[in-house]
């Protein structure tokens, strides 16, 4: 049965509309924030299809993180020096920039640092990193404002307790946060600013219009003067040949471990794995999609035997060795992964713009990406 709308829904919250942003986590809000900003008397809509975002900005594991020794290197040979540089800078201003956005407060943020765990059978691989520190740390400085952003750490194996760890590396610049509360802040300065954001409205097709693009719901048939996707993974249900590929993450909550004292936030196997502290004494484990990646491309949320099996035994014989440790939460994100290590931010269709593809580090890139989406729109 269609829903019957009265007039006054349809005046206040369906019709009139500017921009209409599709996704609402971290990009789809901040860029409707900063459109709003940018033209405080335009219309701005964010239609969210779930009650809360199904991809990854409410389900990653809070690492406020823009690369361990490892990732750069792998990323600078990949891409060259200069995009390695725009890659980091891109990370590094989106976390300043929810930071200042929403305040440390507001989202639990916690300047943990970072740290990067080499396997025993890694020693050539964490030998090539160390070697690496002083490029790093002199190529890095200038744009985190640290001298010594990477610095050995292996002297702290004792005090993690952590089993068949070569070495240790550390960044002190990276952090930790909340990621219910980042949205919720988002969420509440969205209504702030005079954004009308919708839950349980899916899009289900987009089309350009001479002055205006049209929006097919459920609910009913939208227009905006202009539209953002910011999907991500998802957007290829609206142009197949996008280059993003879903990456689904699979992650696990301990029950409170006594004793718990793991102040950071860890890498583990070329950061295929990754687990950091929360409040209470529990562990948040997290990764492993690199066991099947084929099966790990997906939009569907999910968890295997195979992944959880193997964050189980990681947990219990490497983390906390010889630990009896409960779990308490399992659930799953989706990321969205392409060839180019910065976001794409561009043009899609005539008054169809794109905002996607942070490559697992939405947290670090997601408010940059939304305000640079922002100007888009809105110029």
């Amino acid at each position: 049965m269609p829903t019957l709308l009265s007039y006054w829904e349809k005046q206040t919250f369906l019709q009139g509309f500017d921009v209409a942003v599709v996704g609402g986590g971290l990009v789809g809000l901040t860029a409707a924030i900063f459109a709003k900003r940018l033209r405080p008397t335009a219309r701005v809509l964010v239609l969210e299809r779930d009650v809360l975002p199904n991809g990854a900005s409410t389900k990653n594991a809070g690492f406020a993180c823009f690369g361990s020794v490892s990732e750069l290197m792998e990323q600078e040979q990949r891409g060259g020096t200069a995009a390695l540089l725009a890659v980091v800078r891109y990370r590094w201003e989106g976390l300043r920039l929810l930071r200042e956005l929403l305040g440390d407060a507001a989202i639990g943020y916690e300047p943990l640092g970072g740290f990067e765990l080499f396997r025993n059978e890694e020693a050539a691989l964490a030998a090539e990193c160390r070697s690496r520190l002083d490029y790093y740390n002199q190529l890095l400085g200038p744009i985190v404002g640290e001298p010594e952003i990477f610095r050995e750490a292996s002297h702290r194996r004792a005090h993690f307790g952590f089993a068949g760890v070569h070495g240790i590396l550390e960044n002190v610049a990276e952090g930790a946060l909340d990621t219910g509360r980042m949205l919720h802040a988002l969420l509440r300065l969205a209504w702030q600013e005079g954004v009308v954001v919708l839950h349980g409205v899916p899009v289900e097709s987009l089309e350009s219009g001479p002055t205006a693009v049209k929006l097919r719901t459920p609910l009913a048939g939208l227009e905006a003067g202009r539209v953002l996707l910011a999907t991500n993974a998802f957007s290829r249900q609206f142009f197949p040949d996008l280059d993003v590929t879903p990456g689904r993450g699979q992650v696990l909550v301990t029950a409170p471990v006594p004793g718990l004292d793991l102040p950071g936030t860890f890498h583990y196997d070329k950061g295929y794995y990754y687990f950091r502290p929360l409040p209470g004494g529990r562990l948040l484990l997290g990764g492993g999609r690199n066991l099947d990646f084929a099966a790990e491309a997906t939009t569907e949320p999910g968890l295997t035997p195979l992944v959880q099996g193997r964050l189980e035994q990681l947990l219990r014989e490497v983390i906390l060795p010889g630990r009896d440790v409960a779990i308490e939460h399992r659930w799953s994100g989706v990321m969205g992964f392409g060839q180019e290590l910065e976001p794409f931010v561009g043009e899609l269709a005539p008054g169809i713009y794109g905002a996607l593809r942070c490559n697992g580090m939405g947290v670090a890139m997601g408010a940059r990406s939304g305000q640079r989406a922002a100007e888009l729109l809105m110029q």
